[in-house]
């Protein structure tokens, strides 16, 4: 199902939610907006299977907005870090790619931590890839260089038929990358090729 056609029905349930409308009108427009939510898993879930593609995680949930003042790579007590509600999360993403024999070829993450937990608590200790991450800490951004080591990456995946790699990054890196973005915890499923931009298929959302 498109994004836009999704954003659509999601809003029209908030909005339907918030007003008090009619109960059965509501309840059907609620079941048409999970019912979209599965298809858009099930998408993802044949794409992961065929291969080809890249999981893009936005990391699980950690509450605020930036880094704190004093932040230091490797240092997690300066950083913004997951909740209990954001390991659930994680660790419920790692339970959903198991139960149906999803493994995948890679899982790299970028150096923050709470990428780095998403990751572990999902798959087990990650590869730390330095792309997936801001050069600077800070202001977020991903960088000419670092998002140009991304795209050959995705290529390369993108060529590799029955694999698919994750990663683990941050919603500024989703977008850089693919001019979309997720809420915490769930990915952008992508392919690029070589004369051809990153292309976005599908979205996954793992419910807790």
């Amino acid at each position: 199902m498109p994004s836009s056609r999704r954003t659509e029905a999601l809003v029209t349930r908030r909005a339907l939610l918030g007003t008090g409308a009619a109960g059965a009108l509501g309840g059907g427009l609620a079941l048409m907006a999970l019912q979209a939510w599965a298809a858009q898993d099930a998408d993802a879930e044949t794409l992961l299977r065929h291969g080809g593609v890249v999981a893009v995680f936005r990391h699980a949930l950690a509450p605020g907005t930036f880094d704190p003042p004093g932040f230091r790579f490797g240092d997690c007590s300066t950083q913004r870090n997951l909740n209990d509600e954001g390991r659930a999360q994680a660790r419920r993403i790692g339970e959903w790619f198991q139960e149906r024999q999803l493994q995948p070829h890679k899982v790299l993450s970028s150096p923050w931590c709470r990428c780095i937990d998403s990751a572990a608590l999902a798959f087990g200790a990650p590869q730390v890839w330095a792309a997936l991450g801001s050069p600077l800490g800070y202001p977020e951004t991903t960088g000419a260089a670092h998002l140009r080591e991304l795209r050959q990456a995705l290529v390369a995946a993108s060529a590799r038929s029955g694999q698919f790699e994750v990663w683990f990054t941050h919603m500024f890196v989703q977008s850089d990358l693919a001019s979309d973005s997720t809420r915490s915890g769930e990915a952008l499923i992508v392919r690029a090729h070589r004369n051809a931009g990153p292309q976005v298929l599908a979205k996954l959302s793992i419910a807790v």
